[in-house]
């Protein structure tokens, strides 16, 4: 120590006085945060350590808590040692959480928590500052990054849309939520005055996968196609969407007979890569169109503010990812590379009635045409994360 020039002694002594400000703005935060929750402070320290970084998962289900160990506990998604995963969900959704609580109390994984919010929603003022606005700006500053996942379909209210025969709004409290936490974290054109939390910690990291990508798209101001089939191909029976070339179908219609419980429910179609983007990094070579698990019938329509299309689907008439033009690790896409069979050579994909399965994922799509482009996804993924 004595031997090294003054610049970097003083340099580390800026870097400790800068850590012990950020803790102390932590624990002030968290006192504040806390104190009205349902938590309490002593809960609140066990949710949001210090000392390490915090990865939000909005909606966390059984089912999604279960994706995320698999996806870490095998090293798929090669999550960082100092990370912890916090569940974010509103009390008034349509889950029952408590489910997730005891799944955690049974499992006991050393790096998960559960943090609920309580504060009333007002519908009409999703996009604006709100009664929510002060949690929104705690959480984001006790954190890192934040995952918005897959489920049902948003209210089209909330993008100025009529409600079309084909869209099934079963949780609007979870879409409130999250819309009115990505319009505060990113901004919208909805209110142009609103300073969008990013600016304060661009390098945050934001990822939607299917439902998340159309939540990002709406919290700032984009809109949604509310069923592909219908106002894309024009087609309006399942016999006329199965008869469709296989790249056009988004999810497998085939399932909609339930006549034999092992036909898979998502399809499997090619994405086509924008360059200068984060999906041609993950691809790693130019022309690559990977294979990828598709379950959705609604699709970005007209494009949110700030942001460009990095994938579509083969045909140019669906968007597949989408990425911040200012935020550098603010990424959606429209596929589930999430799904733990995905990486299961045992788990064997059976896409129409009466057709056993005979090959998984790795083997129908194996190296470049699907396999290579999921695994690589999560460690970039791992890497974009402060």
């Amino acid at each position: 120590m004595a031997n090294e020039p003054a610049f970097f002694f003083i340099f580390g002594q800026r870097k400790k006085l800068h850590m012990k400000i950020k803790h102390q703005a932590i624990a002030i935060l968290l006192l504040g945060l806390f104190a009205c929750t349902p938590y309490g402070h002593e809960k609140a320290e066990q949710v949001f350590k210090e000392g390490y970084k915090h990865l939000l998962v909005m909606h966390p289900t059984v089912q999604n808590l279960e994706r995320m160990i698999f996806l870490t506990e095998t090293g798929v998604f090669p999550l960082p040692d100092n990370y912890r995963i916090v569940g974010v969900y509103h009390e008034d959704a349509n889950y029952d959480y408590s489910l997730s609580a005891g799944f955690l109390k049974r499992t006991n994984p050393a790096n998960m928590a559960l943090f609920p919010i309580d504060t009333p929603i007002d519908p009409d003022a999703l996009f604006t500052p709100n009664a929510l606005t002060q949690v929104f700006e705690d959480l984001f500053r006790l954190s890192d990054a934040a995952f918005f996942l897959g489920g049902p379909d948003i209210p089209p209210a909330t993008y100025n849309d009529e409600f079309n025969l084909l869209t099934v709004v079963t949780d609007p409290f979870r879409h409130y939520l999250e819309l009115s936490f990505l319009f505060h974290l990113v901004g919208g054109s909805q209110d142009t005055t609103y300073t969008a939390l990013l600016e304060e910690n661009p390098g945050f990291a934001i990822l939607g996968i299917c439902l998340g990508m159309q939540t990002i798209n709406v919290a700032s101001g984009g809109s949604l196609i509310q069923d592909i089939p219908t106002e894309v191909y024009d087609v309006f029976t399942v016999e006329e969407v199965v008869a469709l070339d296989p790249e056009l179908q988004h999810r497998n219609y085939y399932s909609y007979y339930r006549l034999d419980p092992e036909v898979s429910t998502p399809s499997y179609h090619r994405i086509v890569l924008e360059n200068n983007s984060h999906m041609a990094v993950i691809s790693g070579e130019a022309g690559q169109t990977p294979y990828v698990l598709s379950s959705h019938h609604q699709a970005i329509k007209d494009m949110g503010m700030g942001y460009k299309a990095t994938a579509w689907s083969l045909d140019k008439k669906i968007i597949e990812a989408i990425e911040h033009e200012e935020y550098p690790n603010v990424i959606g896409i429209q596929f589930h590379p999430e799904v733990p069979y995905l990486y299961d050579p045992e788990h064997k994909i059976s896409l129409r009635p009466g057709e056993e399965g005979s090959h998984s994922f790795l083997e129908l799509y194996p190296g470049p045409e699907g396999a290579d482009f999921h695994h690589a996804f999560w460690v970039h993924i791992a890497a974009m994360l402060p």
